[in-house]
């Protein structure tokens, strides 16, 4: 009889040749992964191990991906509205000099003085609001969204200009904690002026700001907390230029936005790093069930460990038996977990499923951010989880010499 070309015989016989191909501890680890009634339990126990494998990795990327989404939600509008590098001139510097030093170093695109302190604002004699005063030459800066590049003049957050009820026009005071002494005693440091315009507030922030021409500021403070805010072109780009200025101005306190920020993104690590190690433990539990599997699968199997050892195998290929058959079972749990994991945030975010109250949190909906690191750090752990588990059940699949293994 003909074999017919493309035939099931012929495939058969392409997958046998396959197979014979392929190392003897791979060969054999594929063949212990088919279940038979003798090994249903540990069938049973390696399924587990992979099921549990699969769902730790993919908690463990939804539950980053989580934290990533908020965060980055929380982190984005505080560092747009943080100078990319801010340097405080020494005491008695020569603040011209300073400023031109400052336009003349490359990587600087643009330097203004700016001067900030607290007070309060009032609204016509009443309506007393602890606030940032701000203070900058030139136009609008950057970090106050919705006004950057106006003209100077008094600009307020949008809430806090919803909460007194002004618009634009309108007289507004603002007073400082230091008072100025006079004949008649100490008196308020006060200024009035017509409401200019409004940006963009954040809820997040600790202390409303508002934004003032620097020489109002100056009037208000003096020459207290007088510094330089020096634009690099985005928050990398600053990183690269604070250590140069460092360098060129040893007298001076050269601030880059992670330096403003540093409590923060401490808080924000430090919730990332405990919520890996928490979910982690599922991965955890997942490897002692890899290795429960592996031991009762060695045990199950003494006699023919015992012919592979009698027939010249040495216990490092019965090592690597182990090993490519934990492999086997932890890797279709990881690729099972991250695929799951992976599209799951992915769908979460898109369909914007899970939603918040608007009116509490920044946004409304629950985003879900996947971050490269993240899916390295994800992978890495049940990788370092998994090989650790296969290291112990191959090395006491070894320690029976052949003889005893045939015996038991």
């Amino acid at each position: 009889m003909r074999r017919v070309p493309g035939s099931r015989s012929e495939s058969a016989s392409s997958s046998r040749l396959l197979l014979r191909s392929l190392p003897l501890p791979l060969l054999l680890a594929l063949r212990y992964l088919k279940s038979s009634r003798k090994d249903a339990f540990s069938t049973f126990l390696s399924r587990v191990a992979t099921s549990g494998m699969a769902l730790g990795v993919a908690a463990l990327i939804l539950a980053q991906a989580l934290l990533a989404g908020f965060q980055s939600v929380l982190k984005g509008p505080l560092l747009a509205r943080t100078p990319e590098v801010l340097v405080r001139p020494a005491a008695g510097a020569d603040l011209d000099a300073l400023e031109a030093r400052l336009e003349a170093e490359p990587g600087a695109r643009s330097v203004r003085r700016v001067q900030q302190g607290r007070g309060w604002v009032l609204n016509q004699g009443r309506s007393a609001v602890a606030v940032d005063i701000v203070g900058a030459s030139g136009g609008v800066p950057p970090r106050f969204p919705g006004a950057t590049g106006s003209a100077p003049g008094l600009y307020l957050g949008t809430s806090l200009v919803s909460s007194l009820g002004l618009v634009a026009g309108d007289p507004v005071e603002l007073v400082a904690p230091r008072p100025t002494l006079t004949p008649l005693g100490p008196q308020p440091r006060l200024r009035r002026l017509p409401l200019a315009g409004t940006f963009e507030s954040v809820p997040s922030e600790d202390r409303q700001r508002v934004l003032v021409p620097l020489e109002v500021s100056r009037s208000l403070f003096g020459d207290a907390e007088l510094a330089f805010e020096v634009e690099a072109g985005g928050l990398e780009a600053a990183l690269v230029l604070a250590p140069r200025l460092r360098t060129a101005l040893p007298g001076a306190e050269v601030l880059t936005w992670r330096d403003l920020n540093r409590p923060l993104l401490f808080a924000l690590a430090l919730e990332k790093r405990m919520v890996f190690l928490s979910v982690l433990l599922i991965v955890l539990v997942s490897g002692l069930a890899l290795v429960a599997a592996l031991s009762l699968l060695a045990a199950s199997k003494r006699g023919e460990l015992g012919i592979l050892g009698a027939m010249g195998v040495a216990p490092a290929g019965l090592s690597a038996l182990f090993l490519s058959l934990g492999a086997l079972i932890a890797g279709r749990g990881i690729v099972a977990g991250g695929l799951l994991g992976t599209l799951g945030a992915w769908a979460l975010d898109r369909s914007h499923l899970l939603s918040v109250p608007g009116d509490v949190f920044l946004v409304s909906r629950v985003p879900f951010k996947i971050e490269a690191l993240d899916l390295l750090a994800v992978f890495s752990a049940a990788l370092v989880v998994a090989g650790l588990a296969c290291l112990y059940a191959a090395r006491r699949a070894t320690l029976l010499t052949p003889i005893e293994a045939m015996r038991r």
